[in-house]
């Protein structure tokens, strides 16, 4: 009944979340933040532009604008240009002193580094050969009236104020952020006989994806009690986020609770560590359920894999090259596997190093030769990675790895 043809590649199962968050997010009720504001929300509307911008050639350096299609030297203008002043027009021949961010004069086409040029009284005698647009931002090069910048559903980051406010806008409306209860299971963490070690992570990962997350408390191994804590956190929330309990064992009950409160999208995908993840639809609740299994680092695994595109609505996974330090083995084919890797950068190499943080060679033996994802994902030493490798082959030292950093997914 649970062989691995019933699992999803990671792929199908992310389509599947990207999906439930488009139907799921674009219900939401909406808000007006301030530019300050944006970074982590989800944009409730599309921006287009309506005007060309700049809507004046500016220059990008201290220097001397004049037309580049002339010939040394220029007679020089009696001003300079700030850039809060009306530049007016150039004569041919002429060049003026403008300072950066000026608006270029009209029929000036380039402008020179101050530090380049040779003056001689009001005479611009000599410079670089330079081309039309050198060192100036012309004008409609930045957007033109009708470009769509933005779409509904976006996630902003705080870089995006910039463009935002140069479009003249002093807020934007946004999705309310998603309210998300997270509740542990186990009747060892409900009794305090094991510390809960996922629940703070997890809390912090949907805060680091722009939502609100909050404990809701625990529950034991006891069908009743896990049912009606999932039920009960479904209804004051938008998602509930569970944690333990994913797998097939006769104390392991969320996936029957989520099945009977809603419909299971999909349960356990061919990732390791994490496979046993699961989401749900609760309609009942107008909610979102999502499993996450209970060993702590594959927890923060198939989260970042899985569950973050329902928040951010983005699945990129952007790496950095490293040269892996050791052979790593791998376990039955079909998944891939989830190596975490520490990274140095050598002082005597231009090479960074990757080195898989569990491997008998590095500061945490955990396994030898062949990569451990159940041991794995139990070792607390190992959130001291820098980062992972996603693989489906056996690896071999000196080959060139990418590498996914954490802090790109937190």
């Amino acid at each position: 009944m649970h062989d691995h043809d019933d699992m999803l590649e990671r792929e199908t199962a992310v389509d599947r979340v990207l999906a439930l968050r488009e139907e799921f997010v674009s219900t939401r009720d909406t808000e007006t933040v301030a530019l300050a504001d944006v970074g982590g929300r989800v944009l409730a509307e599309s921006i287009v532009t309506e005007t060309d911008a700049p809507k004046h050639s500016h220059a990008t350096m201290d220097g001397f604008a004049f037309d580049a299609r002339g010939t040394y030297p220029f007679d020089l203008r009696a001003d300079e240009v700030f850039p809060e002043s009306d530049p007016g027009t150039l004569d041919a021949g002429q060049a003026v002193r403008v300072a950066t961010g000026a608006p270029v004069p009209r029929g000036a086409t380039a402008v020179i580094k101050r530090e380049d040029a040779t003056v001689e009284g009001d005479v611009l005698e000599s410079g670089p050969d330079v081309t039309p647009g050198t060192y100036v931002y012309e004008r409609g090069s930045n957007f033109h009236a009708g470009d769509e910048l933005f779409v509904d559903g976006e996630r902003l980051g705080p870089k995006d104020a910039i463009l935002l406010g140069d479009l003249g806008h002093e807020t934007v409306e946004v999705y309310e952020r998603l309210s998300v209860g997270v509740v542990a299971t186990g009747t060892e963490i409900h009794e305090g006989v094991s510390r809960d070690l996922d629940s703070a992570m997890l809390q912090g990962l949907v805060g680091a994806w722009g939502h609100d997350a909050v404990y809701e408390g625990s529950a034991p191994d006891e069908y009743d009690r896990v049912e009606s804590l999932v039920a009960d956190t479904a209804e004051s929330h938008d998602v509930v986020v569970t944690t333990g309990g994913t797998s097939v064992g006769h104390k392991d009950h969320v996936i029957r609770a989520l099945s009977t409160l809603g419909e299971v999208l999909f349960h356990r995908v061919r990732v390791r560590p994490g496979k046993p993840i699961a989401v749900a639809r609760l309609p009942d609740q107008d909610a979102v359920g999502i499993a996450i299994p209970g060993k702590p680092v594959g927890a923060h695994t198939i989260a970042s894999l899985v569950a973050r595109p329902f928040f951010t609505g983005d699945a990129s996974l952007p790496t950095v090259e490293a040269t892996l330090a050791c052979d790593v083995g791998l376990g039955p084919s079909g998944f891939e596997y989830v190596v975490p890797v520490s990274l140095d950068e050598g002082a005597e190499s231009v090479e960074t190093v990757a080195m898989p943080l569990g491997h008998v060679d590095s500061p945490l033996s955990v396994y030898s030769d062949t990569f451990d994802p159940s041991v794995l994902s139990s070792s607390t030493r190992a959130t001291r990675a820098d980062g992972f490798v996603v693989t489906t082959e056996a690896l071999s030292a000196g080959d060139a790895v990418r590498v996914v950093p954490y802090t790109v997914l937190e």
